[in-house]
């Protein structure tokens, strides 16, 4: 880790403590250790943590959170190391983090992929339930290029697809492999996968075990520069990944997605858009995510045109989603809301944070906690990546 001044040091720790003030959520802040409910045989103490601190570890920023937890246990965070600015091109990393106590402690930063100056980024993760494999869907960019040039295809190279995986929870990584011939078209130029966790499909029937990963794309401008949210997908355990189902009408320009499996098998995409007044869209699959039904408007969740992430989870017997975003048409006010019918309404929400904040991402702990990974910060969501524990029963 490089060394810093003392003064530098103070300064960290000063703002480490004036986000968790200024973060405070619907009950007292609370930090590791000041939790006063003693039934630690069902849930874990709450936690905060600023996992990935501006100007930490050799990096300029921190940006793009994702979180998923191992079947063994073990939480791993990832994000992007952007080395010179927090701007989302140039000499950027994919770093991560380790937790094998639910968050509680965390290992030092370790960097999963680095190529040069050029950009490695956009973390998907996804856990196989049945071999405990992890697998991480990243893109790819000279870091020389940037959207404008790749959309309208004057760039150097274009934006790739690489998968890495990991068979001992994250502690080491495959060399990263392109797919990009199977998972993108000739005629876009953007691609990204996620950012934020996949999932692989529960219920019986012909798509059982399917790992899906959501993603977005926008066309060359030779060829409309139209964008679109999509899903890839392997059928064998990681061994190979196709391009799955795209979303139609382009009229809002559908981007970064977010995937969950429902109570009766099918899928929901939820995405970011840029034209559609503030508010989420939504397309269901009735076939794995192979396609997608038409556009919908969510107009209980609010949206400031920003990355959210969709969660699935059973909860003592009920099917249930999570989602969290910045609910606002600001990028402020950082909040989980819940649902026991599909996303039909949203019943229940736990501001996490009311301040500035960006991208996240989410996981369970246990059946009575979840976790949120996110940017945040006191005057910008970017001076920072955050980790914090909710119980259910404070959501109101």
């Amino acid at each position: 880790m490089r060394m810093i001044s003392s003064f530098k040091g103070q300064a960290i720790i000063v703002f480490f403590l004036c986000y968790l003030l200024s973060c405070k959520s619907n009950d007292e802040t609370t930090l590791p250790g000041n939790n006063t409910n003693s039934d630690t045989t069902k849930v874990v103490s709450e936690i905060k943590t600023v996992l990935f601190a501006k100007g930490t570890n050799n990096y300029s920023c921190f940006r793009i959170p994702a979180i998923v937890k191992t079947t063994k246990g073990t939480l791993l965070a990832f994000a992007e190391g952007r080395k010179n600015d927090c701007g989302d091109n140039g000499d950027i990393d994919m770093v991560l983090k380790r937790s094998t106590d639910n968050g509680k402690t965390w290992g030092n930063l370790q960097v999963i992929w680095s190529d040069g100056t050029n950009t490695c980024g956009n973390p998907a993760p996804v856990v196989d339930q049945s071999t405990g494999r992890i697998y991480l869907l990243m893109s790819w960019n000279l870091g020389s290029d940037d959207i404008g040039p790749i959309d309208a295809g004057t760039s150097a190279d274009t934006r790739r697809a690489y998968v890495t995986h990991s068979d001992d929870d994250g502690l080491t990584w495959s060399t990263p492999v392109e797919i990009t011939s199977s998972v993108k078209k000739p005629e876009w130029g953007w691609y990204a996968t996620g950012p934020c966790h996949g999932i692989q499909l529960t219920a019986k029937g012909a798509y059982a075990g399917r790992l899906v990963i959501p993603c977005d794309n926008i066309e060359l401008s030779s060829a409309g520069g139209n964008g679109h949210s999509h899903v890839i997908y392997s059928d064998d355990h990681g061994a190979t990944w196709k391009l799955g189902g795209i979303t139609p009408d382009a009229s809002v320009s559908p981007n970064e997605s977010s995937v969950a499996e429902l109570s009766n098998g099918n899928l929901m995409l939820n995405m970011r858009c840029k034209n559609n007044n503030y508010r989420r869209i939504i397309s269901k699959s009735l076939d794995g995510g192979s396609s997608w039904n038409g556009l919908s408007t969510d107009y209980a969740l609010v949206d400031p045109s920003c990355q959210g992430s969709l969660l699935a989870a059973d909860i003592s017997g009920v099917h249930t989603l999570f989602f969290s975003n910045a609910a606002s048409s600001s990028r402020t006010n950082m909040t989980i809301k819940m649902s026991k019918d599909d996303g039909t309404s949203w019943a229940k929400s736990y501001q996490v944070c009311s301040g500035p904040s960006a991208y996240s991402d989410i996981a369970m702990i246990s059946d009575q906690m979840i976790a949120i990974l996110f940017e945040t910060g006191n005057s910008s969501p970017y001076e920072g990546i955050t980790f914090e524990t909710i119980q259910l029963k404070d959501f109101l």
